[in-house]
């Protein structure tokens, strides 16, 4: 649906992490009124409905991806069934009900447990200012094929996390600059550069507010499987520390991140 120049503007104020949702929220309200675009009034009436009703809103949990999912050239993953098979999970953990008995006041979409997920280092989806956040990756490895040369790999790395030296070696990439994008790994035509580990990342406890935090990042990169494990056992050990609504950075903070045992290890050799 068309939206007039003022319209967007207003969008433009909302916080970027329920932007889109806002966005829907809007333009279901105009098609009620047949309109053939939104303007401000729309959102004004949608806000006011909302404000009004904030608490049953609140399904206790949010899942967030990217905004190119499907389509993004950037994609270093693509997997359309982690985000479906992450909110059936976190549905079965009846997060709300705690957060009734928790959260001293009404419910607001803040009390809920955050995971974001986004297929490429770009991180649309901002996943380090979440309870959980995922980011896809591909660490890419030096093969035994000889190096053309090319360049490609030199030229397509936004990072310069690769060296080529004057002495016919392969290439040189620099662990402490690749951010595991994988675009290196496309371009290179000799297969010298190929995929090494492919997966997410796992960052645990952002969050914004008044002491925002940026997550923290467990070393290494985890299968489907290893990220929905990780995830449950993030969400088990939030709704048992939970005191009054807090959000997992808080919690981390008291507890450490222990819990992940099998997660916790360095496995970026692996």
């Amino acid at each position: 649906m068309k939206w007039t120049t003022e319209a967007e503007n207003e969008l433009s104020r909302v916080p970027f992490f329920v932007r889109r949702h806002v966005r829907k929220r809007v333009e279901a309200e105009a098609a009620q009124f047949r309109a053939s675009e939104v303007t401000p009034g729309h959102i004004d009436s949608c806000r006011k409905k909302f404000l009004g009703a904030m608490e049953q809103e609140v399904r206790g949990y949010q899942v967030e991806i990217c905004f190119g999912t499907g389509s993004c050239p950037n994609r270093a993953v693509a997997d359309g069934e982690l985000a479906k098979e992450l909110e059936e999970m976190l549905e079965g953990k009846a997060i709300r009900s705690l957060l009734e008995k928790r959260v001293r006041g009404p419910l607001k979409l803040h009390h809920e447990f955050r995971v974001s997920v986004s297929d490429c280092p770009n991180a649309c989806s901002r996943p380090q200012i979440v309870d959980v956040g995922l980011i896809g990756a591909q660490r890419p490895g030096v093969t035994d094929e000889p190096c053309t040369r090319c360049l490609a790999c030199v030229e397509t790395c936004k990072e310069d996390a690769i060296e080529l030296s004057d002495d016919g070696k392969p290439p040189r990439i620099d662990p402490d600059k690749c951010v595991w994008c994988g675009q290196c790994i496309s371009v290179c035509p000799s297969r010298t550069l190929e995929k090494n580990a492919s997966g997410y990342r796992l960052l645990i406890g952002g969050k914004l507010g008044r002491r925002p935090q940026l997550a923290q990042e467990i070393a290494g990169i985890y299968s489907k499987g290893e990220v929905l494990a990780a995830v449950e056992k993030c969400v088990d050990h939030y709704l048992e520390m939970n005191v009054r609504g807090e959000r997992f950075g808080e919690i981390l903070r008291r507890t450490g991140s222990e819990f992940l045992p099998e997660v916790s290890r360095d496995k970026t050799e692996q």
